[in-house]
């Protein structure tokens, strides 16, 4: 696959070199030091057995090529990558190496471990994106704007509760993902840590699952969670809630960037957006990989979620299914965050394009507080055909629908028209807009 072309370009580019496979076996062998270590302090390796690991093994140049190829008949990159290790060791250390560990511990502590950064980094990115829209929806809480139903138009909302709306869903998405914990794994061949045993019979395997845990910096499982993928189902749904939070922002400024639309505009930089053909083109490219990245985490997710039943004691299939998912999913979810970021920071809002789409249909988006001015006298059912009639004129011959109204045979001489300007008035029908704005504000800031 050209990844380099058709997959990378969506995901965070510092975080594709952070996350590549010479990390993944330095995670991996993070795990194994750690392991030894807690064993030490336990009395199962012997004294300086594990500083003697740590000294030969971060001096060792592990293939990962190697290790690579050695997945086709292991069927995961713990095993070829355990050869190795205990290759570079000295014969008298070579029992102590993995010990009482089994492949899954080390791939799921190292998967862990790889994801921490990349969740640290998702949290200051969406750290950015709320200041940046509380600063949006501060300075907009009352640029009148059309809203829309069903890509119609319907009543007026401002432009700065529309913003609180997309800031709202992605703090919810962004306090979601903080609450979720990245467990250490550690149970042995079947999970109940076989040959633990310590000198006095107990056995010693909760101790050192614990102890690797504060030792690694990862959370604490109540079990090990071989075929328990709560902790994946937890964290992939977290990942794709942020992924349709981001997707629902560029969705929204995507349409609004439309010619004959142009309320927003994303930010301007050189060649951003171009056209391979069309000069003239400022293609809402920003949107673009936002929208690209995220459908790809929803699918990425459908797959975490099949694979959250597992058999037994141990995946065949599921287990192996999600290793790639998980990572491509925060990969992708940073990428995407990156440009959202940038996209709340530097949006361009043109006010006079939102007041000339409320002109559009000379006022006829006015007809529902028409309709209720006029209900109390001519009854509902009558107030509302009058409603839409004034709609329709205004429409057909270019005129003001507050003139279409004063001018409708049934209204004539029936209300002032002052009364009619005010309730045709779209910025004195905006309903708990600025109140939305402040309360998402204040909700925003204490969070």
């Amino acid at each position: 696959m050209p990844a380099s072309l058709l997959q990378h370009p969506f995901m965070s580019q510092t975080a594709l070199s952070q996350c590549n496979a010479q990390a993944m076996v330095e995670a991996m062998l993070a795990f194994e030091l750690g392991l030894a270590e807690v064993q030490e302090a336990r009395g199962a390796v012997p004294v300086r057995a594990s500083r003697s690991m740590r000294e030969s093994l971060e001096a060792y140049v592990f293939d990962s090529e190697a290790i690579a190829a050695g997945i086709a008949s292991g069927g995961n990159a713990a095993i070829p990558f355990v050869k190795q290790a205990r290759s570079a060791l000295p014969d008298d250390l070579k029992r102590y190496f993995h010990q009482g560990a089994t492949s899954q511990d080390v791939v799921d502590s190292a998967l862990m471990l790889l994801l921490k950064p990349r969740l640290a980094a998702l949290e200051s990115l969406l750290v950015r994106c709320r200041s940046a829209a509380i600063s949006l929806m501060e300075t907009h809480a009352g640029t009148v704007m059309v809203g829309r139903t069903l890509m119609q138009q319907a009543l007026p909302i401002t432009f700065g509760v529309k913003v609180a709306h997309w800031a709202v869903g992605l703090e919810q998405a962004r306090r979601r993902l903080a609450a979720i914990e990245l467990p250490v794994q550690f149970g042995g061949a079947v999970g109940v840590h076989s040959g633990l045993e310590g000198a006095g019979g107990d056995n010693l395997g909760l101790a050192f699952m614990d102890a690797l845990a504060g030792r690694l910096g990862l959370d604490v499982p109540i079990l090990p969670w071989h075929t328990d993928r709560q902790p994946i189902h937890a964290l992939g749904t977290a990942l794709d809630a942020v992924a349709g939070a981001a997707e629902k922002l560029a969705l929204d400024v995507s349409l609004l960037t439309q010619t004959e639309v142009g309320e927003v505009a994303e930010p301007s930089a050189p060649g951003m957006g171009e056209s391979s053909s069309m000069p003239h083109k400022r293609n809402p490219v920003r949107c673009a990989l936002i929208r690209g990245a995220a459908r790809q985490v929803h699918g990425h997710t459908t797959v975490l979620l099949n694979a959250a039943a597992q058999p037994l004691e141990r995946g065949l299939g599921e287990w192996h299914a999600e290793w790639s998912p998980l990572i491509d999913s925060a990969l992708l979810l940073e990428g995407a965050l990156e440009q959202a970021a940038v996209l709340l920071e530097g949006l361009e809002v043109h006010p006079e394009a939102m007041r000339r789409n409320l002109a559009v249909t000379g006022g006829g988006i006015m007809a529902e507080p028409v309709a209720k001015l006029l209900a109390p006298t001519l009854g509902p059912d009558v107030a509302k055909r009058i409603s839409a009639e004034a709609a329709e004129t205004a429409r057909l011959q270019g005129i003001a629908y507050a003139d279409a109204i004063n001018c409708h045979p049934e209204v004539q001489g029936r209300l002032e028209a002052e009364t009619v300007a005010r309730a045709t008035n779209p910025a004195l029908y905006l309903g708990s807009s600025r109140d939305q704005v402040q309360r998402a504000r204040n909700w925003l800031i204490d969070g």
